[in-house]
Parts: structure tokens; C-alpha cells; sequence
């Protein structure tokens, strides 16, 4: 009974870890939408006003692919070091926590 509770225990543990990870992923990917939603917008909204083939229509272009790039990159970092502080986590929990069978 006792061995059954600890795998529970361990699960319900595992999938809290799980949720955590894919909040800050999921926050992530939000806040990138968000930042590419808004220079859409926006760039919609200047080049209504001045034109869309103008210098300043290519300009906003321009500048709002730099930062979608910037936004892109931010996202993958924080993903990337989401999955690495997670398993780095798994693997320093399973060195100093010997589970018995």
C-alpha cells in the first residue's frame, strides 16, 4: 500500500512539473503572438495613413520583420531553456533520490 502512495506521489509530482513547464511555454508563445499581432496592427494602421508603397510603408515592414525575429528568438530561448532546466532537473532528482522497488 505504502509503495503505491510513493508512485502516486511521484506522478502527481511528475505531472505538476509537466503544467509548470508548459505554463511558462505557453505564456511564452502567447507573448510572441501578442508582440506579432501588435506590429501587424500597427503597420496596418501607418500604412493606412501614408500609403502602403511608400519609404515609409517598406520601413515599417522592414522594421516590424526585425522585431517578429527578435520576439521568434526570445521564444525559442525560453523554450529551449525550459526543457533544459527541466531535464536537468530529472536528472539530478533521480542521482539523489534512489526509489525502491
Amino acid at each position: 500500500m505504502r509503495d503505491h502512495q510513493n508512485e502516486n506521489s511521484a506522478n502527481d509530482r511528475k505531472s505538476s512539473n509537466e503544467q509548470k513547464e508548459s505554463l511558462i511555454k505557453n505564456v511564452s508563445k502567447e507573448a510572441n503572438q501578442v508582440v506579432h499581432n501588435t506590429v501587424d496592427t500597427s503597420g496596418k494602421i501607418i500604412k493606412s495613413i501614408t500609403g502602403e508603397g511608400g519609404l515609409l510603408g517598406k520601413t515599417i515592414d522592414s522594421s516590424g520583420n526585425i522585431i517578429k525575429k527578435v520576439a521568434d528568438k526570445g521564444n525559442e530561448a525560453i523554450d529551449k531553456t525550459s526543457d533544459t532546466s527541466s531535464k536537468a532537473w530529472k536528472t539530478i532528482k533521480d542521482k539523489t533520490v534512489k526509489r525502491k522497488k
